[in-house]
């Protein structure tokens, strides 16, 4: 067997993650490598809290970054917070929903869904009665932006549903953080996880986390010990704990955690309300170039994510056809559909660095091409005309 060195295709990233990595972000990774307790690394460490604390609106104590995927971060807020026997309400919308489910019972607690329709947000009122029909529960778990189906749901609802009933909340904003408007503190979200590759647009690998005081004293009130040993924010809090003290715990991955503090820098430098408001402008081009196609959106324009757009696929299109066309020969990724809506749905992501009008229309005039070839049928370049027209 012959290996060469490894050298990737240049793509453009447009769909479910991740996103287009910012060139100040890699060049962040090639940065020197130093000791995980460099004192150096300490000082950078406290900044990354943080500018975490800036992203998610918080000022909660316990926030830091896990080191492994948003994935990761969801177990962190399942293992710490729920023992065995907790009854836990857990609302499914879509692929994610149904992930924290599993979470639940792998913990040993007992999962109470709410189900709602895969391409809407939760229905508060559904919750509601599930939570007046289970005064002992302990957590509401939800996800604020459902990237299977680029669905939002309305999380200060929802927080203040939970909150009334004497219920901590687990929230999934994986999705949303930076692409969305998202208020930890007010909000009154408990527990709260996201990831770097998507509105970030960091690198995939790390799971910025926060928990309120509210959820420290559940997670220092535990029976039993927290299930996942690398997970547990008892032991992870002495590696990432104030006063610049450090009680080794792991080995971080010190040129990531340079990438996510580049990335939050960043979106410091724009503002959070200018990335919210700069990501609604560029899925308002991109909609109204999709219209011109004739292409219908899954989510109602209410409940809609900006960052992650879901596109019905017309009758007679061959979905992994136009995909394959479009990597092939524009070097543009979009995502294909999930679960119910596998082969149903394009999913089309417009995500931190890749949130930009050059992508915008690469990708319509892309998906013009492999339409026409499908035998779609539309005014060719009316697309284009669209999205500009949103623009000026």
């Amino acid at each position: 067997m012959t290996i060469a060195p490894f050298h990737p295709p240049k793509r453009t990233l447009m769909g479910p993650g991740p996103s287009d990595v910012h060139p100040r972000i890699t060049e962040a990774l090639a940065r020197p490598t130093i000791g995980h307790l460099d004192p150096e690394f300490i000082r950078m460490m406290d900044e990354l809290k943080s500018l975490i604390q800036y992203a998610f609106k918080t000022s909660n104590r316990l926030t830091l970054p896990i080191s492994a995927p948003g994935s990761a971060g969801m177990e962190a807020c399942f293992a710490n917070l729920v023992e065995e026997g907790d009854k836990v309400i857990v609302c499914i919308n879509g692929v994610f929903g149904g992930r924290m489910k599993e979470n639940v019972i792998r913990m040993g607690g007992t999962a109470i869904t709410v189900d709602s329709d895969w391409g809407r947000a939760v229905d508060p009122k559904a919750v509601e009665e599930t939570l007046n029909a289970h005064p002992d529960a302990k957590v509401l778990a939800f996800v604020h932006a459902e990237t299977s189906t680029g669905a939002r749901s309305d999380a200060k609802t929802l927080c203040q549903l939970a909150r009334k009933h004497n219920c901590l909340t687990i929230v999934d904003t994986v999705t949303s953080l930076a692409g969305s408007e998202l208020e930890v503190d007010g909000w009154g979200v408990d527990a709260v996880y996201s990831g770097s590759q998507k509105c970030l647009s960091c690198v995939p690998g790390l799971s910025p986390v926060s928990f309120s005081e509210a959820a420290v004293e559940k997670i220092q009130a535990r029976k039993t010990p927290v299930r996942s040993w690398f997970l547990d924010m008892n032991l992870v809090m002495g590696y990432w704990g104030g006063d610049g003290k450090r009680a080794y715990h792991h080995t971080a991955p010190v040129n990531q955690l340079y990438a996510l503090h580049e990335a939050l820098y960043l979106l410091q430098e724009e503002g959070l309300d200018n990335s919210w408001q700069r990501h609604q402008r560029h899925h308002q081009a991109l909609v109204a170039g999709l219209a011109a196609m004739g292409l219908e959106m899954l989510v109602p324009e209410e409940e809609r994510l900006a960052q992650l757009n879901a596109v019905v696929i017309p009758e007679g299109v061959d979905d992994l056809a136009v995909r394959q066309q479009l990597l092939a020969e524009y070097n543009l990724e979009i995502g294909a559909g999930l679960g119910a809506f596998a082969d149903k749905v394009w999913r089309i992501g417009l995500m931190g660095y890749a949130a930009n009008q050059t992508n915008v229309l690469h990708c319509l005039s892309a998906l013009e091409s492999a339409l026409l070839r499908q035998g779609h049928r539309f005014t060719p370049g009316e697309a284009v005309k669209a999205a500009i027209s949103v623009y000026q």
